[in-house]
């Protein structure tokens, strides 16, 4: 049965994946495309309904990006959020034109009786206005169903032509009754409320399936959350035909590597190939302390540690990656990508060169969709909540030189930190919390004796996707236990300090 799909044209809103996230938690599958996306590739995908983004620029601007005016024209539900709605209406004829003010932030919005939209909303329902110009005559057809206090033509619609449109967001949580305008827009498509993690994982499995045939599949699996669900799922499509590698950088966590194989290899039942290349990574970075260089330097030895252990394996056709779809996206952004920071933290990427086929059972799902599909295939909800880790491990946590008795240390305190964060009860509401080891010693006194010993850093941020985070209020006597216990425990540690930096400015790792 063919899936029931909403397409959405990124006009470059920083809320088009939020579009995304909402209408497949309204059980929908959504699919985000540039906007020049033509009319008749759209049609091709046969979906139930289009949504046209906001976006930062002004329909009168040169160069502000546009649709395939026969987009209108597909018989199929159009609704235009923010500057959708002002594309929409200037394309259709309608009047646009900057507004005296700009409007943003919370407003009051006064739905019409007939909106068909705003059926079962409040007669006045808070919602995040962010807009620059205004519609001050709709176009013809249309008819004006919402205002706020302070902008008569707030929303419109052709109810014979099912084009609508709205200057709020109703994607963010700002918008109180948001959720309930995307469930009407679903309900004009006509579409089954089906898409979730065990439909997914049938689709899936089948794809994997018709794919790769009787070939046989190689999987790198890092321990993370999104290479394991991949795996999971070709296991499942292909049995005893998948090979999964997993390589210990001695970058990791502290025992990591011990709960990857009992995880794996002894309660899933899945082919895992150890391979302990801790001594070649720890020389190799022998001497970097450059974060860029670090990463660069791990990221080549994966390649060549992967390599080399294909010669024992045997002949594979297929490589899975646990490949997500942000990162597909990212560059059919109308904005363009954005400024590199850093490098990817995900360095185990490898390279088309290496002659497999890629299998990317992922690449239709955002993190959160992630989580729940593991947990369908049977994983653990410790291991499915876990916090993100950087694909460098602890060398982008280790500032300066990357050594044994400096990991060593780190690994200790990070462990106490994360034990110390369960045990109150606050790991899943955290989006990341890890220690750093800074290149500073401080002078310290233990008992009578004088020491010259490191300084650990302690991160705790909050965030919904890690592209914002703020840096997370804990407990004072939680701080002071994490802090009493790292320097007690923790030889060569004789200062704890907490960071209180949020993202922006700073980035949620400190390299």
């Amino acid at each position: 049965m063919e899936r029931d799909t909403v397409l959405i044209l990124d006009f470059g809103s920083q809320y088009t994946q939020l579009i995304a996230r909402r209408l497949r938690e309204l059980q929908v599958y959504s699919e985000i495309l540039p906007p020049s996306t033509k009319a008749k590739a759209l049609a091709d995908r046969r979906p139930k309904g289009i949504v046209l983004s906001g976006g930062p620029d002004s329909v009168h601007e040169r160069g502000a990006p546009r649709c395939d005016r026969r987009v209108f024209e597909l018989g199929v539900p159009v609704v235009g959020i923010c500057y959708g709605m002002q594309l929409m209406s200037h394309m259709l004829g309608g009047e646009v034109q900057r507004s005296g003010r700009r409007e943003y932030g919370q407003a009051t919005f006064l739905p019409a009786t007939e909106g068909t939209l705003f059926r079962g909303l409040s007669a006045r329902s808070r919602v995040w206005m962010s807009h620059g110009d205004d519609i001050r005559r709709a176009p013809g057809g249309f008819l004006v169903v919402g205002s706020t206090e302070t902008n008569p033509i707030a929303a419109v619609e052709d109810k014979g032509r099912r084009l609508y449109g709205m200057l709020f967001h109703p994607e963010v949580v700002h918008s109180e009754e948001g959720t309930r305008v995307l469930a009407n827009f679903l309900d004009v498509c006509s579409c089954r409320r089906d898409w979730n993690a065990a439909s997914f994982v049938g689709e899936a499995v089948s794809r994997i399936r018709g794919q790769v045939g009787k070939g046989r599949v190689i999987c790198a699996l890092s321990g993370g959350v999104d290479s394991a669900v991949a795996a999971l799922l070709a296991h499942r499509a292909v049995g005893e035909r998948l090979t999964c590698v997993f390589v210990d950088n001695g970058l990791l966590r502290k025992d990591e590597a011990a709960q990857v194989r009992r995880r794996f290899a002894e309660r899933l039942h899945m082919r895992v190939v150890f391979i302990d290349a801790s001594r070649r990574f720890l020389g190799k970075l022998k001497g970097a302390a450059d974060p860029e260089r670090k990463r660069k330097i791990i990221g080549r030895e994966f390649i060549e540690v992967f390599k080399s252990s294909l010669r024992h394996l045997g002949r594979a056709e297929f490589l899975v990656q646990g490949t997500l779809y942000p990162d597909v996206i990212e560059s059919t952004s109308v904005r363009g990508p954005s400024a590199v920071i850093k490098s990817h933290h995900n360095v185990g990427g490898l390279p088309r060169s290496l002659g497999f086929t890629l299998v990317e059972p992922l690449r239709e799902l955002f993190k959160d969709e992630v989580r729940q599909v593991g947990l369908e295939l049977g994983l653990d909800e410790e291991f499915v909540y876990r916090q993100p880790f950087p694909g460098p491990g602890l060398a982008v946590r280790c500032l300066g030189p990357v050594t044994p008795t400096r990991l060593d240390p780190l690994r200790e305190a990070d462990a106490i930190l994360i034990e110390e964060i369960k045990a109150a009860g606050l790991y899943r509401r955290l989006w990341q919390s890890f220690a750093v080891l800074l290149p500073v010693r401080t002078v310290g006194v233990m008992g009578d004796d004088r020491t010259y010993q490191y300084t650990v850093a302690i991160r705790a941020v909050e965030s919904l996707d890690g592209m914002t985070a703020d840096w997370a209020r804990l407990p004072y006597d939680l701080v002071a236990r994490i802090s009493s216990r790292i320097v007690n425990e923790v030889r060569g540690i004789n200062r704890v300090v907490y960071d209180v930096s949020s993202k922006p400015p700073s980035t949620i790792e400190w390299e």
